[in-house]
C-alpha cells in the first residue's frame, strides 16, 4: 500500500469521477473496472514506494480534480503559448485540449486515428497508468506501415483549469511502427491555470523502425504533469528521445523501455530548468533483453532557486543479453545554494561480456568564466544565460530536426533568461 492511499482527496475525487463516467467512456468497461480496482488499493504513489522516493505527490493528494468540460472550448489563449517556431513548422500537427482531440486545429496524417474511436486499454500495475485506464478519453494512434518515411509530426497537448477549479487529462498515445517505418515526433505540452495532465504512450518498433521523440514540457508554472512511457523496441531498431522540462509546479517522466530485439538501441536523453520551487523527476527503466543492444542516457539539470531535480536511472541486462553497451549520466548545475539535486544510477547485470558505465557531476557556474563575460560588459543576466546555454549545448545541438532545436532556443532564451 502506498503512503497517499484511495481516500486521500485527489484519489477519491478519481474515483467518484469515474463511477459517474464510466458508462459514458469509450472502450472495454471490465478492463477499466480492473484499473479503478488497482488505483484504489494503491492511491496516489508516496514515498514509501522505493520508485517514488524522491517525488513525494502530496500537493496533488490535496486537491480535487474536475472534469473539464472544454470540448468545445475555445483555444486561441492557451496556442499563444506555444512557441512560435514550433507553430510555424510547415508538417502536419495534432492538436489535443484537455486530453481530447480537436480536429478543428490540426492536419491530420493518414495514419493517424483517434483512440476515442477503437480504444486499446491494457492491464497496468502502476498506479497513474491505473489512473489513466481508469479515466481516458481520448489520444493518438499512430500505424505507420512498413517502409513509411511519416517526416515531422507536432503534437501538442493544451490545458487550463476550470474557472479557477483544478482539471485533469489522461491522454493515450499509442505509436506503432512496421519494419523500416520512420517518424520525427515533437510534441510540446503547455497550459493556463491549475490542472494535472496525466499522459501514457505506448510505443513498439518493430526490426529496424526509427522514431526520433523530442518532448518539451512547458506546462503553467502551477500545473502537475506526470508522463509515463512504455517502449520496446526490435531488431536493429532505434528509440531516439529528448525530453526538455522547463514548466509545472511538479513534474515526472518515467520511462520503461526494453530493447528486445538483437542490435536494438535506445537513447534517453533530457534536460531540466527549473527555479524557484519546482520539482521535476526523470526515471527510467532501461531493459536490454537481447544481444549486441546499446542505450544512452545523458541528463543535463539547471536549477536556481529552490528548485529540486531528480534522477533515477536504471539499466538491467538479462543473461542472454551478451555485447550489451549501456552508458548513463547525470550532471547538474546549480545557480543557487538552495537548489538540490537527487542522483540514483542503478546497474543491474546478469550476462558477462558487456560494456555498462554509469556517472554524475554537481557543480557550479565557473566563476572564472563568468568574471570573463562580466568584464567585457555582458549583463550578469545574459552571461548567466550564456554559460547556462553553454552547459546544455551538447544536448540541443546534438539535435538533428532543425526545428526541435529553434524551438529549444526559443524556450530557453525567453523563459530561462527571463528567470535568470
Amino acid at each position: 500500500m502506498s503512503a497517499l492511499t484511495g481516500g486521500s482527496t485527489a484519489a477519491t475525487s478519481f474515483l467518484s469521477r469515474f463511477a459517474g463516467l464510466k458508462t459514458q467512456l469509450p472502450g472495454n468497461l471490465a478492463e477499466r473496472e480492473a484499473a479503478s480496482v488497482v488505483f484504489a488499493h494503491a492511491g496516489l504513489p508516496g514515498r514509501k514506494l522505493e520508485a517514488w522516493k524522491y517525488t513525494s505527490l502530496a500537493p496533488l493528494a490535496d486537491a480535487s480534480f474536475h472534469e473539464p468540460l472544454t470540448l468545445l472550448a475555445p483555444c486561441d489563449d492557451l496556442l499563444a503559448l506555444v512557441p512560435p517556431p514550433a507553430l510555424a513548422m510547415d508538417c502536419p500537427r495534432l492538436i489535443f485540449r484537455d486530453g481530447r482531440f480537436r480536429a478543428d486545429l490540426s492536419t491530420a496524417p493518414g495514419f493517424f486515428s483517434s483512440f476515442a474511436d477503437a480504444p486499446e486499454l491494457a492491464a497496468d500495475p502502476r498506479p497513474m497508468v491505473a489512473l489513466n485506464t481508469m479515466l481516458t478519453e481520448d489520444g493518438a494512434v499512430l500505424d505507420l506501415p512498413e517502409g513509411m518515411d511519416g517526416g515531422t509530426l507536432l503534437l501538442v497537448h493544451l490545458a487550463s483549469d476550470l474557472h479557477g477549479q483544478p482539471t485533469a487529462a489522461h491522454p493515450r498515445h499509442i505509436i506503432r511502427l512496421a519494419k523500416g517505418a520512420r517518424l520525427e515526433l515533437i510534441e510540446i505540452s503547455v497550459g493556463s491555470g491549475s490542472y494535472l495532465h496525466n499522459p501514457v504512450f505506448q510505443i513498439a518498433l518493430a526490426p529496424f523502425a526509427t522514431l526520433t521523440h523530442v518532448r518539451l514540457q512547458s506546462e503553467a508554472a502551477v500545473a502537475y504533469h506526470l508522463a509515463t512511457l512504455n517502449v520496446s523496441a526490435d531488431t536493429g531498431a532505434f528509440y531516439d528521445s529528448f525530453t526538455f522540462t522547463a514548466g509545472a509546479r511538479l513534474s515526472r517522466a518515467e520511462t520503461s523501455a526494453t530493447i528486445a530485439g538483437e542490435a536494438a538501441r535506445v537513447h534517453l536523453d533530457a534536460a531540466q530548468l527549473l527555479a524557484d520551487h519546482q520539482h521535476a523527476d526523470i526515471t527510467t527503466i532501461l531493459r536490454h533483453a537481447a544481444p549486441h543492444g546499446a542505450s544512452r542516457q545523458t541528463v543535463r539539470n539547471v536549477l536556481d532557486g529552490h528548485a529540486r531535480g531528480v534522477f533515477q536511472g536504471r539499466i538491467e541486462v538479462a543473461r542472454g543479453a551478451q555485447k550489451t553497451d549501456g552508458y548513463q549520466m547525470n550532471q547538474a548545475l546549480l545557480l543557487s545554494p538552495d537548489a538540490e539535486i537527487d542522483s540514483k544510477p542503478e546497474l543491474e547485470i546478469f550476462a558477462d561480456d558487456v560494456k555498462c558505465s554509469h556517472g554524475a557531476t554537481v557543480g557550479e557556474l565557473d566563476a572564472d568564466q563568468f568574471f570573463y563575460l562580466r568584464a567585457r560588459g555582458v549583463p550578469a543576466d545574459l552571461a548567466r544565460m550564456m554559460l547556462v546555454r553553454a552547459f546544455l549545448a551538447d544536448s540541443i545541438d546534438a539535435l538533428a530536426n532543425d526545428d526541435a532545436r529553434a524551438i529549444l532556443d526559443h524556450v530557453l532564451t525567453t523563459r530561462w533568461g527571463a528567470a535568470a
